[in-house]
């Protein structure tokens, strides 16, 4: 609620109807509890299954159309091949590089390298901590790119809309997805603590999860600390 306050008290300054912040310097000490929200095992299956499932629909739905366009001497649309659309490739690449909606959205092929290092830039521009971040691909978040730039022309944005431009709302498709997934209450957003968690849990160090996720200081990385309580008892098995 104090946070609240003070952003709109901030914005108030800013647009002129206050000549400062009352609340500027005001603290409270309470314990925060981030939301952590990841995939369980077989939820993380069940959404991949649902990517698959949600591409050979609409795959099957294309051939069968170009069947019927056949036979009626119509002009044919291009056969589906991997990816159906933008969907799949994006979340993909999410959960490999716990990259923020936005910043997927404004992607461009110029700054992704898939040969020598390998890694997409995140420009200042784009990212919520206003400074630019190297994210190295994995090889799994490679074959994603490498698959998807095959279907979509490796220039511009790499995840553009149906007009070329830029991708605004995934909303309807996300949620769909979700819920073929038969999945609860997981946003888009999650798939970046997703990404974060695996990492925890897969014994990397909070600082070099604050640096692939570009937070601005490690206090916001902390959150995720929870998910490695093997190291504190590892350190101090170290006195005995």
């Amino acid at each position: 609620d104090l946070a609240e306050l003070k952003a709109a008290l901030n914005r108030a300054v800013k647009w002129g109807y206050a000549s400062d912040n009352p609340a500027k310097g005001v603290t409270l000490k309470v314990d925060q509890h981030h939301r952590v929200r990841f995939l369980t095992d077989t939820e993380n299956k069940n959404l991949l299954k649902a990517l698959q499932e949600r591409d050979n629909k609409k795959r099957e739905g294309r051939k069968s159309g170009n069947r019927f366009r056949q036979e009626r001497s119509y002009e044919l649309k291009p056969e589906i091949e991997s990816y159906s659309d933008y969907l799949t490739p994006m979340v993909l690449l999410a959960m490999q590089t716990g990259m923020r909606r936005s910043e997927l959205f404004s992607l461009t092929w110029e700054n992704v390298r898939l040969k020598g290092t390998l890694q997409l830039t995140v420009h200042a521009a784009h990212a919520k901590s206003g400074k630019t971040r190297h994210i190295p691909l994995n090889t799994a978040a490679v074959d994603v790119l490498k698959t998807w730039g095959k279907q979509n022309a490796q220039s511009g944005l790499v995840f553009p809309n149906a007009g070329g431009g830029q991708i605004t709302d995934i909303k309807t498709a996300w949620g769909n997805l979700i819920k073929d997934a038969k999945i609860r209450d997981f946003r888009f957003h999650d798939l970046r603590h997703d990404f974060a968690s695996r990492l925890v849990m897969n014994g990397v160090d909070l600082y070099r999860v604050k640096e692939l996720l570009g937070h601005g200081s490690i206090e916001i990385t902390q959150r995720y600390a929870h998910l490695a309580p093997h190291t504190l008892a590892e350190a101090v098995e170290m006195l005995v």
